[in-house]
């Protein structure tokens, strides 16, 4: 029997930061189970948690603002320790009788942390002669300590920037630990989870998948299940996860959509069918793909009618099937948050994602997600454990839209054809270059304008590609990479001269925000 490896878990009470993602990303690497959920989760549901530790996070609110979010009165008496972060920071000193003002100057970046006496345990080894470089993003900060908390740090701007009642495990700083910008503060946080809430480590690759493969043997009992293969990461992992756990009960289908990228529907029935011995069905649908996006311009409408359609094509194939009773799916964490903020009901809709959508209420099957509760770092490492390979497993994120969303506007056949060849050019450049394992991201997106050329002697009118790149850990933010010219000019050399219908190439060097990552 595997060990229980939901047992040691941290709740994470979000207050609206956009960097709430990223505490649960550091301590999942301190390999601790962790969930996301609203700061007015009621206190009976976060007693029925159990949670090992909480970690207040941080957000844009002032905590006297009338009406500003608040968290049960008891969850400070539960007995485990409690972080805060930020906003919790001022949460936690107003809740013990502290007091928390508007601060003189307001402190946004880089700030250089003082450390205050001895720095306790949650700070050991954090400070070295001292200090400690640290990220700040408050407008308010904490003017009198609460009875019973010690003052651990403070910059010059904000006298009070670390605080702890030791004798409570109740710790709260004003900086953000969680992000790359402070850089000992994963420290910080894996000393929280660790060694201070007693964590022992019990979320690792292998624990995962052998917890994962009980869940969906006892799920799916002698069922046969249906998964529709992308060829992406995270469809990918699913396959061979489900496909270790009940061997031939799994059939994949792989719908050919027309919106893949070049030769990806071979390369995915050789992995999988040729390799790995998984049952796989090839569906070719571009018709119907095109015909359905034909004059929809709107990305969210191409979105859905993408999503839509995939699952129509599900549906027909389980009926030919006939006893298939599951659809399973790639879903991840990032996935279910950021919909319409689903875990913590609090975050703008930036855009849909297909895999949370759900069933229609007629289709018969039952969801199997075994991948719901992963971020992509830790797909990315499960499906090396799987064996996948690497190439495959640490393949730039390509979205579920496929190049549907990579067409600005309409989609075309001809369009998909062209952007295809491109976005093939750019990415072999870029493996031959090194520059590829450098990148998070990169892709083409094919720009439905036509622009006046010269080639040979004679005039061109033809369509234009713009090349994207990204440099980002948590895809929460991006900055654009910088590709040395001389690649550049290889690259959109290659382009414009090997794929028919280019006729200029440009650079995308927008950062996220404003922009986002993908076009659409």
């Amino acid at each position: 029997m595997s060990i229980d490896i939901h047992q040691e878990k941290i709740l994470i009470l979000d207050f609206g930061s956009q960097y709430t993602q990223l505490i649960a990303r550091r301590v999942r690497e301190a390999h601790v189970y962790c969930e996301l959920h609203p700061f007015d989760m009621a206190f009976e549901a976060i007693v029925a948690f159990a949670p090992s530790g909480i970690i207040l996070s941080g957000g844009p609110k002032s905590v006297y603002e009338e009406g500003a979010p608040a968290v049960a009165e008891a969850l400070f008496e539960l007995g485990v320790p409690v972080l805060g972060i930020c906003y919790g920071m001022q949460l936690m000193s107003r809740h013990f009788g502290g007091t928390v003002v508007p601060a003189g100057k307001r402190e946004f970046g880089h700030a250089e942390l003082l450390a205050q006496g001895e720095p306790g345990p949650l700070f050991d080894g954090f400070f070295q002669n001292g200090k400690s470089p640290v990220w700040m993003s408050h407008g308010d900060h904490v003017s009198l300590v609460p009875e019973g908390f010690e003052v651990v740090a403070g910059t010059d701007n904000a006298p009070v920037c670390a605080i702890q009642n030791q004798a409570r495990r109740l710790y709260a700083v004003q900086f953000h630990p969680e992000v790359n910008h402070t850089p000992r503060g994963e420290l910080l946080l894996d000393t929280f989870v660790r060694k201070i809430c007693g964590c022992t480590g019990r979320w690792t690759p292998g624990q995962i998948i052998e917890d994962a493969v009980e869940r969906i043997r006892t799920q799916v009992g002698s069922d046969r299940v249906i998964l529709g293969l992308s060829g992406g990461v995270d469809s990918s992992v699913a396959a061979a996860l489900i496909h270790r756990a009940i061997g031939d009960q799994l059939t994949c289908v792989f719908v050919d959509n027309g919106l893949l990228r070049l030769c990806e529907g071979d390369q995915v029935m050789a992995t999988f069918a040729e390799n790995m011995g998984v049952k796989v069905i090839r569906v070719d649908a571009e018709e119907r793909f095109l015909s359905a996006l034909a004059g929809v311009s709107d990305p969210e409408k191409k979105r859905k009618i993408i999503g839509g359609l995939f699952v129509d094509i599900f549906e027909e194939e389980s009926n030919r099937l006939k006893d298939a009773n599951y659809l399973a799916q790639g879903t991840i964490y990032p996935d279910v948050i950021e919909s319409a903020g689903a875990k913590t009901g609090k975050a703008q809709n930036i855009k849909s994602h297909h895999n949370v959508g759900g069933l229609p209420d007629y289709m018969k099957l039952q969801l199997l997600e075994p991948l719901r509760e992963l971020f992509k770092d830790e797909v990315r490492a499960i499906g090396e454990e799987l064996g996948l390979p690497r190439p495959m497993v640490w393949r730039h994120p390509f979205p579920g839209p496929g190049l549907g969303v990579r067409i600005l506007g309409e989609v075309k056949k001809e369009y998909c054809d062209i952007l295809r060849q491109a976005d093939a050019i750019y990415i072999e450049e870029l493996y031959a270059s090194g520059h590829y394992d450098k990148i998070s991201q990169a892709f083409a997106v094919f720009l439905p304008v036509k622009s006046v050329g010269v080639m040979g002697d004679g005039r061109t009118y033809e369509y234009v590609v713009a090349l994207r790149a990204v440099e980002t850990k948590d895809f929460m933010t991006a900055g654009w990479y910088p590709m040395p010219y001389e690649d550049l000019a290889r690259i959109s050399s290659r382009i414009i001269n090997e794929v028919k219908g280019i006729n200029r190439v440009t650079y995308d060097i927008s950062s996220k925000p404003p922009a986002t990552i993908e076009w659409e």
